[in-house]
Parts: C-alpha cells; structure tokens; sequence
C-alpha cells in the first residue's frame, strides 16, 4: 500500500545537515505503524514527505503502485484530497463552521454530492458517538470530542493513508486511550493504513508496530 525506499533529506546547502537518511518503509491495508524517534530528527518531516508537501532529496515513496516523483503539483494536490486522511495534535478544526461541516469538509472539496455526503457524515458522527452534537460549533467541544471529530474528518472520504502528528499530544490518558481506539477501529473499518507519529508510549503501544527514527534511517523499537 505505502512503500517508502531509501529516503534521505537534507536542509539547503547553507546548512549543510542531512535530517536523516536511508529510511525504509513497507506498510499493508489495516495496518497502524507508530514512529518515534528524538526531537529534531525529521518525523514531522517524514510525514510532509509522505503527504507530497516536500520532496525527498532522495529514494522513492509509491502509494497504492504511484510513485509521488512522477507527480506534478495539480496531481499531488488531487491525490492528497482523494487518498490522504490527516489528523493534527492541534485539531484544526474550524471554528466558523459546525462540527457535522468540520467533518464534511473533505467532500465538499471533492464536490461529492449533497445527499451522500450527508449520510457519510452522519454514518462518521455515529462512529465517532457524536451525533447528538452535529450542529455545535467546535468550541463546544472538550479536548477529547475535539479529537474524535478530527478523526472522522480525516477519515470521512474513505483515504487509503492516515497522517497523524502527535494525535493525543493535548489529552489526557483516559481520552488519550479512546481516541486511539477509535482510530484503529477505524483504520481497519475503511480498509486503510496509518503512520502515527508520536513521543507517547502509550500511542506507540497501540499501533501493529513501533519503528523509531534516527538520521540513519528507520530500526524496530525493540532492535
């Protein structure tokens, strides 16, 4: 599904610095895998790298057989709307539309049609448990439905790869844990794949698998 070969990237020649270099990745349709690593060595980098929002320096990322080299800027971006879910430690929800527009804003940029996207919003909140609170503004919400509702957004157009930046940063343990619950149930409910980058244990714990980051490229965490 997401094959990452060989990536290396380096800040520009004024700089001189190789963020990291050499890392692999092979991830599979329901599979969870949680990255760790330092602060400073390139996992958010990793992740803009993946998106399409950067270019490697070097090495080659192929998603569902698409090399993203052979991508210009108008087929990454439609890429990115139609095959990418991302879920951000700060929600980024936004705060002049209600929670059920929040989490249909990936359709509507997709220009599904009206009643479809109405259901597949419905069927998410349901997913989510916040259906009740479909016509709320956002800042109605407690950190954790915040999160939940971030998750539906990222998930809501059926992607085959879920980003997410440090998605329980914000919260507290018990919210932290149903969050990543939710996550993976959904992960496998649409038949996708996710990278979660993280510095908690407690996320790492819950993905298939923990790779850790080093500028030398990607080992197992238990290596």
């Amino acid at each position: 599904m997401l094959s990452i070969r060989a990536l290396a990237k380096r800040y520009p020649a004024s700089h001189a610095r190789t963020v990291f270099r050499d890392v692999s990745l092979e991830l599979t349709r329901g599979e969870v895998v949680a990255v760790m690593g330092e602060s400073g060595v390139g996992k958010s980098t990793l992740l803009n790298l993946v998106a399409g929002l950067d270019r490697p320096d070097e090495g080659r990322i192929v998603i569902d057989g698409v090399d993203l080299a052979t991508l210009d800027d108008d087929a990454m971006t439609r890429l990115r709307r139609e095959r990418f879910g991302f879920v951000f430690q700060a929600f980024h929800l936004l705060p002049y539309l209600t929670v059920a527009q929040n989490v249909g804003l990936p359709l509507a940029l997709l220009q599904r049609p009206v009643d479809a996207r109405a259901r597949r919003i419905g069927a998410m909140l349901d997913a989510v448990g916040l259906a009740p609170r479909a016509d709320d503004s956002p800042s109605r919400l407690s950190g954790g439905e915040m999160q939940r509702i971030a998750i539906a957004r990222a998930l809501v157009h059926g992607p085959a790869l879920v980003l997410a930046d440090e998605p329980t940063g914000n919260l507290d343990p018990e919210s932290a844990s149903g969050v990543l619950a939710l996550l993976h149930e959904q992960v496998r409910a649409n038949d996708a794949a996710a990278i979660v980058v993280t510095h908690s244990l407690l996320a790492a714990r819950a993905a298939d698998r923990i790779v850790v980051l080093t500028r030398d490229g990607l080992r197992p965490r238990d290596a």
